[in-house]
């Protein structure tokens, strides 16, 4: 998100954080992600909501009027806060709200090593997912109706995560947005340390590292990218030796495997 959607989404945010402040947080997350499938699934609601030529007024009353007696009053302020403001596509309009709804569902987590357990959490059950084929089309297969999965995921965490996990991660399986539940959980993780102020690398690494070599790694990256890093770590005993960083969108590859890998594809070119 750039330019007037990206200023659009930090006045929100910070006009969220005065309503953390007075309000059940966990209740304004739920109805927060009501919002954010009103807005995906009604595609010429989106096209009105972010037509520049509307008064910010009339955002404010149309979306009050949809939500009137549904939510609390707090998630009417904010949403009014969402549609008054100026976006680039309806998709930047959309995604900020699915941010906020974030921000509001992690808001009882307010230190920073519970949220750094939140963001272990979600990162573990997507490597669950990941090596249960069986267990990933049960929560995926478009014919299992939602409250199914709904309740799948109920049985499976509850009680055994945190309810902010157990919140975003039966929003990843029951609403994903054209992502992959595989995706959904690493985007949720991503704006989790967002709220954290710090980025999510995701370690592959044939053997565990120590924990120096944990602290060491941390210490090296904060310094590369200029944020704190919280570790999620994969053992993968495929890639035979080094390590695979992700930050973002950036891979640092420094397997073995990915050397191979490198060399064949420059012979083949």
């Amino acid at each position: 998100m750039r330019g007037l959607s990206r200023a659009s989404l930090e006045e929100v945010t910070r006009r969220l954080d005065a309503v953390l402040t007075s309000t059940e947080t966990a209740t304004l997350g739920h109805e927060l992600f009501e919002v954010v499938a009103l807005l995906h699934g009604e595609r010429s609601l989106r096209r009105w909501l972010v037509d520049q030529s509307r008064t910010p007024e009339s955002k404010s009353g149309l979306i009050g009027s949809l939500l009137e007696s549904k939510v609390s009053p707090a998630t009417i302020l904010v949403a009014s806060d969402i549609v008054q403001a100026k976006w680039s596509t309806g998709r930047d309009m959309v995604d900020a709200a699915e941010q906020v709804a974030v921000f509001a569902t992690v808001a009882g987590l307010a230190a920073d090593q519970r949220l750094g357990e939140l963001e272990d959490e979600l990162f573990r059950f997507g490597r669950i997912v990941a090596a249960q084929p069986e267990l990933r089309a049960a929560l995926t297969n478009d014919a299992v109706g939602v409250g199914h999965k709904r309740a799948l995921v109920e049985n499976l965490l509850s009680g055994k995560v945190s309810a902010a996990a157990l919140a975003l991660v039966t929003e990843a399986v029951s609403r994903p947005r054209g992502r992959t539940l595989e995706q959904g959980l690493d985007h949720f993780g991503q704006l989790v340390a967002e709220r954290a102020k710090r980025y999510i690398a995701v370690v592959r690494t044939a053997v565990p590292l120590s924990a120096p070599q944990q602290s060491k790694l941390q210490e090296v990256l904060t310094r590369v990218y200029g944020r704190a890093i919280h570790l999620n770590i994969e053992i993968a005993p495929e890639i035979v030796g080094g390590l695979s960083i992700r930050v973002g969108d950036e891979v640092i590859d420094g397997t073995v495997a990915g050397r191979i890998a490198e060399v064949r594809r420059r012979l083949a070119g």
